[in-house]
C-alpha cells in the first residue's frame, strides 16, 4: 500500500527511518513531508493515491477527503480529531484511526504547572525580579487543601485528577461517564453546575463535540467563586471565551491557565484573552514534549501496521 506522512511528526530523522524501512521491508511504500500545510490544493496533491495518509493536528477538510481516491484510511497523529472532515469520512467510508494515549501525561502536567503559575502569580513574579520589584505584594496561594473540580474523567483527566490528589487537594469531578476507578481514586462525582461553584480550580479535559461545544458557557462561568482560577488543556471552543475574559476584567475570577483558544496560533491580536487580567497563556503545547512525540510516532506506526495485518487499533467511532 502507499502510505503518506502529510506533515511533520517531531521526531528524529533517524527514527522516522526506521519507521519507513519496517514498511517498505514489507513491500509498501512511504513518502514523509518535512513541512506544514493547510492550503487544501497543496493536501490533495500530497495524498494523492495513497491509501493511508498521515496527519497531526492540521485541518483535513471535506474537499481533501473527497478528492483522495484509494484514501482508506487517515492515521490522526492526535487525540482529537475536530480538525477533521468526518462526515466526508464517513460518506466515503474511510476509517480514522488517532493516537490516544500519546499525550496524556504532558497534558495534565501543563494542567498543573498553569495552576500553579497563577496561585504563584508567576508572570508577575517574573516581571518584578527583572524591574527591580519585590516580593512582598505577590503572596501567592497553594493547592494543597484546596477543592478541584475535573471536568471529563478520559484518561487525561483522570491523570490530571492523580496529580491534584498527590498535592493534597481535594477532587471532585464531572462526566459523562462515572469510573468506578476514579471514585476509588476519592474523587467525588457530582454535576457540571455543582463543579462549577464550588472548586478553587476548574480543570476542562473533555473532547471537542457537538454536545461539548460552549459548554462551560456564561451562565457557568459565573457560578464560579471570585477566588477561583479556571485552567483549559482541552479545546478551546468548550468554553465561552470571550464570557471569560470579561469575568477576568471584571475581577469575577481570579486567574486563568490557557493552552487552547477558538483557533490555533497564532492568536489574533484582538482575541479577548490577550487582553485579559491574571492569565497565563501558552500556545498550543500541552501535547508537546520530546517523550510524548515519540510515544505519540511510535502509536502512530503502530496503527499503520495494525490496519496492514488487518486488525486495526484506536478506531474513531464516526
Amino acid at each position: 500500500m502507499k502510505i503518506t506522512l502529510l506533515e511533520p511528526l517531531g521526531i528524529p530523522a533517524q527514527v522516522l527511518e526506521q519507521y519507513k524501512a519496517r514498511l517498505e521491508a514489507k513491500g509498501h511504500s512511504f513518502t514523509a513531508y518535512g513541512d506544514k500545510t493547510t492550503d487544501p490544493a497543496e493536501l490533495i496533491r500530497r495524498t494523492g493515491d495513497s491509501d493511508i495518509a498521515i496527519i497531526a493536528n492540521n485541518p483535513y477538510p471535506a474537499q481533501v477527503v473527497e478528492a483522495a481516491p484509494n484514501l482508506k484510511m487517515l492515521d490522526v497523529a492526535f487525540t482529537g480529531i475536530d480538525h477533521v472532515a468526518l462526515d466526508a469520512c464517513k460518506a466515503k467510508n474511510v476509517m480514522i484511526c488517532n493516537a490516544a494515549g500519546y499525550s496524556t501525561q504532558c497534558v495534565a502536567e501543563l494542567a498543573i504547572a498553569l495552576t500553579i503559575a497563577c496561585l504563584r502569580k508567576m508572570p508577575d513574579c517574573e516581571t518584578a525580579t527583572r524591574t527591580g520589584g519585590v516580593g512582598g505584594p505577590l503572596r501567592g496561594r497553594e493547592i494543597c487543601g484546596r477543592t478541584v473540580g475535573i471536568v471529563g474523567t478520559g484518561a487525561i483527566g483522570t491523570k490530571t485528577a492523580q496529580l491534584f490528589l498527590a498535592f493534597g487537594a481535594k477532587v471532585i469531578a464531572y462526566s459523562r461517564t462515572v469510573r468506578p476507578e476514579v471514585e476509588a481514586m476519592g474523587v467525588e462525582y457530582t454535576t457540571l453546575e455543582d463543579v462549577m461553584s464550588r472548586s478553587d480550580i476548574v480543570s476542562i479535559h473533555t473532547p471537542n463535540n457537538a454536545e461539548t461545544k460552549g459548554m462551560i458557557s456564561k451562565e457557568l462561568i459565573a457560578k464560579m467563586r471570585p477566588d477561583a482560577i479556571l485552567v483549559n488543556v482541552a479545546r478551546g471552543a468548550i468554553v465561552d471565551n470571550a464570557a471569560l475574559a470579561d469575568a477576568l476584567n471584571q475581577d469575577k475570577l481570579a486567574g486563568a491557565g490557557i493552552d487552547v483558544f477558538d483557533m490555533e496560533p497564532p492568536i489574533p491580536a484582538d482575541y479577548p484573552l490577550l487582553h485579559a487580567k491574571n492569565t497565563v497563556l501558552t500556545p498550543h503545547v500541552a501535547f508537546a514534549t520530546d517523550e510524548s512525540m515519540l510515544r505519540r510516532a511510535e502509536i502512530v506506526f503502530r496503527n499503520v501496521e495494525a490496519y496492514l495485518n488487518g486488525q486495526p487499533e484506536n478506531i474513531c467511532k464516526l
